[in-house]
């Protein structure tokens, strides 16, 4: 089988985080989002993936490489313009010519169970299509799945008004022959979005009665296309590790803590929490619940809960807190009192609150 991992999209929700950068290259717990997704294809025996770039694409290619230091062979498809998962996914089996079964992830989509019972399905089953199902509290910005007596019979995308008893369609996707792919995608048109959609082209294998297999995630499912998603993603990822202290620490460190290699940790950590490479904590800092501090990052002083804090940062906030916070990359955030809670790019600088 053959991975095909979409990373193409802007993340235009996401801004201004990604202005700089494309959000499956957004870190967490140290490694690269998309990192965590080719990992999670080697883990389930897949190491020959496409992965279809656009939107800041030239990044991909410097950070991830040819995937070898993952331990997976990685090429790479460009689409030019943004027309949808259907045509992502036909440019990825066109252009690379593939003719092993297909398994497609979405970027920006993370499992909490994995992938691997999902893959080992798909390859132990006689499904022409299998898909990876969920329940979700807004069904209505995502593609909705009707299933009547154990079988798929419609797909709606992003349904103003879903009929109750149905699934939210999860960013997982595998298809037995990509001919077949292109045949249907052949046959769609643009919605009125002016992009080909994944509903519309599994939509097509319904119509022609194929056998369209789906599993229910057993576990929780996210979708990171905003601020708030992408911390509720980081509150669900450290709600899964174990404490490992790697750094040094004189301060006080309580609970589940990652602390890595090169960290100096002087004041207090409170778990969960992720202190990445050579990252400084000061005596005058305390780092609350469900923070994820990247390398290089120096927290000088102040309050910090539910927050990612990304690389090379630098945090002095004397008597202030900051909550519910995503801090981009070489950013100064110098307060003085006060709660707050802020979205800010790359290399930005708030001083003076």
């Amino acid at each position: 089988m053959q991975g095909i991992v979409l990373v193409a999209g802007e993340g235009t929700r996401l801004r201004p985080l990604t202005f700089t950068i494309p959000k499956p290259l957004i870190p967490i717990l140290g490694k690269h989002f998309v990192v965590h997704i080719l990992e999670s294809f080697r883990d389930s025996g897949v190491t020959s993936i496409s992965l279809v770039i656009g939107y800041l694409g030239h990044l991909f290619k410097e950070i991830v490489g040819d995937g070898s230091g993952v331990g997976v062979k990685v090429s790479y498809v460009v689409q030019p313009q943004r027309l949808g998962i259907a045509d992502a996914i036909y440019r990825a089996i066109s252009e690379n010519l593939l003719d092993d079964p297909i398994i497609v992830h979405l970027g920006d989509n993370f499992f909490g169970e994995g992938i691997s019972r999902f893959v080992d399905e798909f390859r132990k089953g006689q499904c022409d299509v299998f898909l990876v199902l969920t329940r979700f509290k807004d069904p209505t910005r995502f593609g909705y799945v009707i299933v009547e007596d154990g079988r798929v019979k419609r797909l709606i995308e992003k349904p103003r008004e879903p009929p109750p008893g149905g699934y939210t369609l999860s960013g997982f996707y595998a298809f037995r022959d990509p001919h077949d792919v292109g045949r249907a995608f052949k046959d769609l048109k643009p919605s009125w979005r002016g992009e080909y959609e994944i509903t519309d082209l599994i939509q097509w294998f319904v119509d022609r009665s194929y056998n369209i297999c789906y599993t229910i995630t057993n576990s929780w499912w996210k979708d990171m296309g905003t601020p708030e998603d992408l911390l509720d993603l980081l509150y669900l990822v450290l709600d899964k590790i174990t404490q490992r202290i790697e750094g040094e620490v004189i301060g006080d460190v309580r609970g589940r803590v990652i602390v890595e290699k090169g960290a100096f940790v002087e004041g207090t950590v409170l778990g969960p929490a992720y202190i990445g490479k050579n990252v400084y904590i000061g005596r005058k800092a305390v780092i609350e619940h469900y923070v994820n501090v990247e390398h290089d990052v120096k927290v000088h002083s102040g309050y910090l809960s539910r927050a990612l804090i990304l690389n090379g940062s630098r945090i002095d906030l004397n008597s202030a807190r900051l909550v519910e916070s995503i801090v981009g990359a070489g950013s100064e955030i110098s307060l003085n009192s006060g709660t707050y809670k802020l979205i800010v790019g790359d290399k930005s600088t708030i001083k003076g609150l």
